[in-house]
């Protein structure tokens, strides 16, 4: 008898093991100014759902609200609905893919405005290009650009609006300008107490905590804050750093609240539906934009007007080896750097992806390059963040003594950084 119930508790056991083994514990974290709320519930281990695809969390939150939306093409949604018009009757579900804006009005939400950043609502303007407001072809809502001399929405461009959602894709590093865009959709809501709603997404960089980090002298679009040029966290997890360190003007701060991701880890590699903005098309441009971006500060292309870019480098003043490129103007680079010049250099699109900030192909290029006096440009400093960098390479530091001048700040950072964090 005793082996007989032993026998089946240990097969209950198993089966038990079994179940859970392909369940996880979900943490449903809402984050604001204040406080951040976890509600834990058991969910099997499927794909990870960003924080625009956690309906429940923030859709309650909009209801009878004029809602205006800081978003571009990045910003879809995933969703399933029945093939037939009834879920009752058994059918299986579809998968939808949908624009957030599309699916808000689908679900009678007052969308009143689209706030668009850099390279537009449909992300298919160049680097630095200024974009003009107007209307969303399809659905006829007025769209406010945030870039050029409006990168801050004025007070007249949110009357009317209750409540704003932020929903932008970031890649993780400091120079790109997503994460400038929400400090100053931040400050502009903090001065009318604008409520903001972050949707947060997942960093496909989010591993990855590297770099100098930016002195205050050399703050610009393109580096607002005293971080490091790979900061490890999730645009929400951002936005709550921002609000907490009170980097808004005069201290101010949001009235907040991030909607997370859930099934996301920060370890977990993250392949992006949508290409964040032009020239970053895919995975590996996107795990190298940190290391060759530097590049864009000097006589180097990144391979702007070819199919590669941010995956190959190379100039017409660098010796011929085994790759070279000729770029051309293409969609998202109208007049490229070296605009139909041979360039040599070096094809990355192959290798293994990054797991630190590389300074490897930078220093190789300025040791090679046959004028190193015409080699940087002034906006280099503004992309390192600091003058330091641009004298380590002129003066021949290797890229481990350049990196053990980075420490004592990284530790720094990723201690500041921690009551910030939603994600392990």
């Amino acid at each position: 008898m005793y082996n007989k119930r032993m026998f089946k508790n240990t097969v209950l056991f198993f089966v038990l093991l079994i179940v859970l083994s392909g369940c996880s514990v979900k943490k449903q974290v809402i984050a604001d100014n204040n406080k951040t709320i976890v509600i834990n519930e058991a969910v099997s281990t499927v794909d990870i759902i960003t924080g625009a695809e956690n309906f429940s969390a923030y859709l309650p939150l909009l209801q009878d609200k004029k809602v205006g939306v800081v978003t571009n093409q990045t910003g879809i949604v995933n969703y399933k609905i029945p093939y037939s018009t009834t879920i009752a009757d058994g059918k299986p579900l579809r998968p939808i893919t949908k624009h957030l804006v599309d699916y808000l009005l689908d679900h009678g939400i007052a969308v009143e405005k689209i706030y668009a950043p850099e390279h537009g609502f449909r992300g298919v303007a160049d680097a630095g290009e200024l974009i003009v407001d107007g209307k969303d072809t399809k659905t006829g809502l007025p769209i406010v650009s945030l870039y050029g001399d409006n990168k801050k929405p004025k007070l007249e461009q949110l009357e009317g609006i209750d409540i704003l959602l932020f929903d932008l894709q970031d890649v993780g590093a400091r120079f790109y300008t997503y994460i400038s865009s929400l400090h100053y959709v931040m400050e502009a809501c903090a001065e009318i107490n604008l409520p903001l709603i972050i949707l947060d997404r997942p960093n496909p960089n989010g591993a990855i905590v590297d770099g100098p980090i930016l002195e205050k002298e050399f703050t610009s679009f393109v580096g607002m804050h005293p971080i490091p040029v790979l900061h490890g966290m999730t645009i929400g997890e951002y936005g709550k750093m921002i609000n907490g360190e009170k980097w808004l003007k005069d201290s101010i701060q949001c009235n907040l609240t991030v909607i997370p991701c859930l099934h996301y880890r920060r370890d977990m590699a993250y392949s992006l539906p949508v290409k964040p903005s032009p020239n970053l098309p895919n995975d590996q441009a996107i795990n190298l934009y940190a290391s060759l971006c530097f590049f864009e500060g000097t006589n180097v292309s990144v391979g702007r007007g070819t199919d590669k870019q941010f995956q190959i480098y190379g100039s017409p003043f660098l010796p011929q080896g085994n790759f070279s490129f000729m770029p051309l103007p293409n969609l998202g680079s109208k007049n490229p750097l070296h605009n139909n010049v041979v360039c040599h250099g070096e094809d990355l699109s192959e290798i293994s992806p990054v797991k630190r900030l590389r300074l490897k192909w930078l220093i190789e290029a300025y040791e090679n390059t046959a004028d190193k006096s015409t080699f940087f440009t002034s906006f280099f400093t503004k992309l390192a963040g600091t003058k330091l960098l641009r004298l380590q390479i002129e003066q021949g530091l290797s890229e481990k003594e350049i990196r053990s001048t980075w420490e004592k700040g990284l530790e720094e950072f990723i201690e500041m950084r921690k009551p910030y964090l939603i994600y392990n």
